[in-house]
């Protein structure tokens, strides 16, 4: 089902989303009979070449809205758009084919294959694909030289540290120049030295590459390269939050997003 012409994503933006509600089945039942809430509706707008911090506490939601908006979950109520694309509506392949192509995503474990060498586990979207060995096999080593680790291309991952692991998993997000990249605490593992390295990469990419980046963090640092954030507290946005916390008289109610946050992300709850 499309979305009426009145209510069509914006066409600034390339990755949309509106009212997302997500229930977590598999957690403990609330009082009313349902699954633990993951997000509250929220919504969200982002655009081409944007990166976008999700920052928030543990549990306040960032990696569920990662999720939904990659289309690695379907959302209970509300609208994913991808290109004025709904997304909330493909079917499994459908949505699949979307990530393999369009999307990438780097979390917070590498997640390398032990039996493929290094090169084949980054340019692994591009051998899934179809693309030619000697075509995914390039276009793999470019981008490991670009992380100063050309040189561990045809070793296997158990030879690795983890933070090579990593520079490994974003070669693997970056390999097929997607539109957009799915980023969940991709720095969490590292020291200081391979978190800059790994950011610096990521964000340059983004940059001349086009690419879109959401990013979800609990570090400040690694949020202060994104040129917008938007916080999550509780499975809402920060600013719906403290409207509720403020509605039922809640004392301490957190601190809503800024003005201009608000505006320029379009949110609501």
């Amino acid at each position: 089902m499309v979305a009426s012409p009145d209510k069509a994503p914006p066409d600034n933006d390339v990755l949309w989303a509106r009212s997302l509600h997500y229930s977590h089945w598999g957690s403990p039942r609330t009082k009313s009979g349902g699954g633990s809430p993951g997000l509250i509706g929220v919504s969200v707008g982002v655009r081409q070449g944007e990166i976008l911090a999700l920052t928030g506490p543990r549990g306040s939601g960032k990696t569920t809205l990662l999720r939904c908006l990659s289309g690695r979950l379907r959302p209970d109520q509300g609208e994913v758009w991808f290109n004025s694309v709904p997304v909330h509506t493909m079917g499994a392949l459908a949505r699949e084919r979307l990530r393999r192509d369009r999307f990438g995503w780097i979390g917070p474990e590498a997640q390398l294959l032990p039996e493929l060498k290094v090169w084949e586990n980054a340019a692994l979207p591009l051998l899934i694909a179809g693309a030619s060995h000697r075509g995914a096999k390039h276009a793999a080593c470019e981008w490991l030289d670009r992380l100063d680790i050309g040189g561990l291309a045809r070793k296997r991952p158990t030879a690795l540290d983890r933070a090579e692991s990593q520079r490994v998993a974003l070669a693997r997000a970056l390999v097929n120049q997607p539109a957009v990249i799915f980023a969940d605490e991709p720095t969490a593992p590292l020291h200081r030295t391979e978190r800059a390295l790994l950011l610096r990469t990521l964000t340059s990419a983004a940059r001349s590459h086009g690419i879109t980046v959401l990013l979800a963090t609990l570090d400040e640092e690694t949020a202060a390269a994104a040129d917008r954030r938007l916080a999550l507290l509780d499975g809402r946005t920060a600013a719906a939050a403290a409207a509720a916390a403020a509605e039922a008289g809640s004392p301490g109610a957190p601190a809503a997003d800024t003005p201009e946050d608000q505006a320029a992300c379009s949110l609501s709850a």
